[in-house]
C-alpha cells in the first residue's frame, strides 16, 4: 500500500510539473505570418478533419504545403484527425478550413494543453511507471525514486507542455517496447516501436538497437530452429502493424511515394538553426554548407553515422542483454543526433528518453547528459519566452535527482564501470581517481550552463556577433555529448562477458 501511495505521489507531482509549464507562452503564439509549432499541430487537425486522406499529404488548392504541411508518419494524422474531431465538436471556428489559419483563445490554449496532458496520461506516464516498477532494480523507494526523476525531467516537458509538441507519445511507445522486450514479450514490444516509428519517424534513432537486440536473440536460439520461427513471427508482425498504419496508402504508389518525400525533406540541407551536432559546430570553423553539395553532406553524414553506431550495434547483436540494450538505444540514438542529416534541436529528446532509463545504474552521468539536453535546447526555450519554467525545473530535476538518486556517493570508479581505464595507465605513472575527475567535471559543466543561461538571457550579443551565445551553447553542448558518447561506448564496449546486469524483476 505504501508503494503504490508513493507512485501516485510521483504521478502526481509530475502531473503538477506539467501542467504549470502550460500556463506558460507557447511556440509562435501572436507571430504571424507562420506562428510555431502550436499552429502546426493546430493546423494539422484542420487538414486532416476538413480533407480527404488522400489530400493530407498532397499540395492543392487546399493544402498549401508550404503553410506547415503535414510531414510526419500516417499515426500522428490519425491523432491529429481525432483531435480536430473534438475540437470541432466542442467549437467549429477551432478548426475551420482557412479562416482558423493563426486561431488563438484561451479556451483553445486550453484544450491543445489538454491533449498533450491527456496523451501523456494514457501513453508516456503508464510508460514510465511499468518500467520503474518491473524492470528498475532495488527497493520499492529505489524505483519510486527513479520514477520521479524520470517524470520531472525538464527537457520533454518544456518541449511538450511549453513550445508544443506531442513527443510523449512517441517516447512513451518506444518505453512500452523497451518493457515488452525487457520482460520478454517481443511480439508485443516490436508492435509498441513499430507504432512509435509509425508516429514520428525520428524514432529510426532507436531502431537500429531494436533490431540488433531481436535478430541478435533469435541468433543465439538458432536461425534454423526455434530462433527463425521467432524471428519470422517478429517480421510478420512488423509488417503487418506497417501495412494497418499506412493502410490508406497502400493502394496508389503515388499516395506512398508523396508520403515518404513529406517524411525525408533531404532538400533542406544537412541542418537548420543553431543545433549541437557535429555540423553546426564544425560549421563555425569550416563554412561546410556552402563549401560541400548536398548530395555530399548527404553521404558524409551518413558514412560517419554508420561509423559511429557500427560498434554499439556488434556488440548488442553479439550479447543482447537488456542492459547492452539500454546502452546501445543511447549510443545509437545519440550518434544519430550527433551525425545524421537534417537534426533539429528538439530531437536531442530520442537519446535522453534511453539516458532516462540509465538513472539508477549511472545517476551522476544520466542526470549530466539531462541537464546538458535541456540546456542545448536554451535558445528555443529563451525564443518562445519559457526562462521561468526552464529556470526552476532544470534547478528542481539537478536538486533532487542528484538527492533522491545519491548520484555523488554512487560515483567510485567501480559503479561508473571506469575500471578498463586503468589497464591504460603505465605502471610507473601514479593512478588516478577518474570518478574524482568526473565529478569535478559534472561541476563545471553545471556552473558553465548556469552562467551561459544567465549571459543569453540577460546580455546584449555583439552587434558583429549577433548569435554569439547561440552558438555558444550549442557548442559547449555538442562537446558535452561527444564526451557523453565515447562514455557511455566505453561502457557498453568494455563489459565483461560473464558480467549480469538488469535482471527482470517480476
Amino acid at each position: 500500500m505504501e508503494g503504490w501511495s508513493l507512485v501516485s505521489l510521483c504521478v502526481l507531482l509530475g502531473l503538477t510539473a506539467r501542467w504549470a509549464v502550460s500556463l506558460n507562452p507557447y511556440s509562435g503564439a501572436g507571430k504571424a505570418p507562420l506562428f510555431g509549432d502550436y499552429e502546426a499541430q493546430r493546423h494539422w487537425q484542420e487538414v486532416t478533419c476538413n480533407l480527404p486522406v488522400h489530400q493530407w499529404y498532397f499540395n492543392t488548392t487546399d493544402n498549401d504545403l508550404d503553410y506547415w504541411g503535414l510531414d510526419y508518419p500516417p499515426l500522428t494524422a490519425y491523432h491529429s484527425l481525432l483531435c480536430g474531431h473534438v475540437a470541432k465538436f466542442i467549437n467549429p471556428a477551432w478548426v475551420e478550413l482557412y479562416a482558423s489559419r493563426g486561431f488563438e483563445s484561451t479556451a483553445h490554449k486550453l484544450y491543445m494543453r489538454a491533449t498533450v496532458l491527456i496523451a501523456d496520461i494514457f501513453i508516456y506516464i503508464p510508460a514510465v511507471v511499468s518500467y520503474c516498477l518491473y524492470l528498475v532494480n532495488g527497493s520499492v523507494k529505489k524505483k519510486v525514486a527513479t520514477m520521479l526523476c524520470i517524470l520531472l525531467y525538464p527537457g520533454l516537458t518544456l518541449i511538450d507542455y511549453g513550445h508544443f509538441q506531442y513527443n510523449g507519445v512517441s517516447l512513451g511507445l518506444t518505453l512500452l517496447g523497451v518493457l515488452g522486450l525487457g520482460l520478454g514479450r517481443d511480439l508485443l514490444g516490436s508492435v509498441a516501436f513499430t507504432l512509435a516509428l509509425n508516429y514520428k519517424q525520428m524514432e529510426l534513432y532507436h531502431s537500429l538497437p531494436f533490431f540488433c537486440y531481436l535478430l541478435g536473440k533469435c541468433a543465439k536460439q538458432g536461425l534454423t530452429g526455434r530462433g527463425l520461427m521467432q524471428l519470422l513471427k517478429i517480421s510478420v508482425t512488423v509488417l503487418v502493424t506497417f501495412a494497418l498504419c499506412w493502410l490508406p496508402f497502400l493502394s496508389d504508389p503515388g499516395q506512398l511515394l508523396q508520403v515518404v518525400h513529406r517524411l525525408f525533406p533531404v532538400a533542406r540541407g544537412l541542418f537548420e538553426d543553431k543545433v549541437a551536432n557535429a555540423w553546426c559546430s564544425l560549421n563555425v570553423l569550416i563554412k561546410i554548407k556552402t563549401l560541400l553539395s548536398t548530395e555530399t553532406q548527404l553521404s558524409l553524414s551518413l558514412v560517419l553515422t554508420l561509423l559511429a553506431v557500427l560498434p554499439s550495434s556488434i556488440k548488442l547483436f553479439t550479447r543482447p542483454t537488456l542492459w547492452q540494450f539500454k546502452l546501445a538505444l543511447v549510443n545509437s540514438s545519440l550518434a544519430f543526433f550527433l551525425f545524421s542529416f537534417q537534426v533539429h534541436e528538439k530531437s536531442i529528446l530520442l537519446p535522453a528518453l534511453p539516458v532516462c532509463l540509465l538513472l539508477n545504474d549511472l545517476p551522476l552521468m544520466a542526470i549530466w547528459f539531462l541537464q546538458a539536453s535541456t540546456f542545448s535546447m536554451l535558445p528555443l526555450l529563451l525564443k518562445d519566452g519559457l526562462l521561468l519554467p526552464y529556470v526552476v525545473t532544470s534547478v528542481a530535476f539537478v536538486y533532487y535527482s542528484v538527492y533522491l538518486l545519491s548520484a555523488l556517493e554512487r560515483s567510485t570508479d567501480e559503479q561508473l564501470r571506469l575500471q578498463p581505464l586503468h589497464t591504460l595507465i603505465p605502471p610507473c605513472l601514479p593512478s588516478l581517481s577518474f570518478s574524482c575527475i568526473l565529478k569535478w567535471k559534472f561541476a563545471f559543466s553545471l556552473v558553465a550552463m548556469g552562467g551561459l543561461s544567465f549571459a543569453s538571457a540577460v546580455m546584449e550579443p555583439p552587434a558583429r556577433l549577433p548569435d554569439l551565445f547561440p552558438v555558444l551553447v550549442s557548442v559547449f553542448s555538442f562537446l558535452q555529448f561527444l564526451g557523453l558518447l565515447l562514455y557511455f561506448n566505453l561502457v557498453q564496449l568494455t563489459e565483461a562477458a560473464g558480467k549480469k546486469n538488469n535482471k527482470k524483476t517480476k
